[in-house]
């Protein structure tokens, strides 16, 4: 069942959470950082950080709703959205990198599912009146990511050691960029906006076969970044509950 509010989105992802943690699976990664992000927002609508904090509270609570049930659907051996297929497959059964997890967690989470989201709470003309308030929901990720590369360094010691002498190395291993994901988030958000429903269906259809083709290039790497990250992979933790602990206590500074 769909949840209604932002306190039953972190219920559910304590749940996923719990469940991962005992089972040690990378599946946890991703809601362990996302239930922060999910706090923060919380935090934001109580402190009147944005512009409509109801419409927020909406807006996250729909963005949530279509990873729970992408994520229920996958573990009841039922298919996900292809994106979302690849990401849990990938963190579910292979022994990627850490930042790899937790990247194909966000591309899909953000480069499909934001923009529909966004053109969910707020169809036709009103969707330019979110953009304040969506751009804010992005920055409250952006402000996160350098707690979670921390995490990362500490459990993924070669991952660290090129980060501090070479930088952006999780761009430099994945070619993922958060700046270039909300964009296109946005764009995509102001095309299904104005769709009857049938139109909005070939349009996530479609995208959704772009994002599942980012997911596997983030997936499986080749050349020379391929083998990079099996370098890395090397010096990784296998200590899986201590990591999921580490990501679920990021704060922002």
């Amino acid at each position: 069942m769909p949840v209604t509010t932002i306190d039953e989105v972190i219920e559910q992802l304590d749940i996923i959470i719990r469940q991962q943690r005992s089972q040690k699976s990378p599946l946890g990664f991703f809601p362990a950082v996302y239930r922060q992000v999910t706090i923060q927002i919380k935090q934001g609508i109580a402190n009147d950080l944005f512009d409509d904090g109801p419409r927020m509270e909406r807006f996250d609570v729909i963005f949530a709703n279509r990873y729970l049930e992408a994520f229920e659907l996958f573990q009841k051996g039922e298919k996900p959205t292809r994106a979302w297929q690849v990401a849990f497959s990938t963190m579910g059964k292979t022994r990627s990198l850490l930042v790899q997890y937790l990247l194909l967690g966000i591309n899909t989470h953000v480069n499909l599912d934001l923009g529909i989201a966004a053109a969910q709470v707020a169809p036709g003309s009103a969707l330019p009146a979110l953009r304040d308030d969506f751009d804010k929901i992005n920055d409250i990720l952006a402000e996160l990511l350098n707690p979670v590369q921390d995490v990362i360094n500490q459990f993924s010691p070669l991952f660290g050691l090129l980060d501090r002498f070479a930088g952006n190395t999780d761009e430099m291993i994945t070619n993922f960029s958060l700046q270039k994901a909300r964009d296109f988030a946005w764009e995509n958000a102001e095309i299904l906006a104005e769709q009857t429903p049938a139109q909005q269906d070939k349009i996530i259809n479609l995208i959704d076969l772009y994002v599942s083709c980012l997911g596997n290039s983030l997936a499986r790497p080749q050349g020379f970044i391929g083998n990079l990250v099996s370098l890395i992979r090397l010096t990784e933790s296998n200590n899986l509950p201590a990591i999921l602990d580490a990501l679920g206590n990021i704060q922002i500074n």
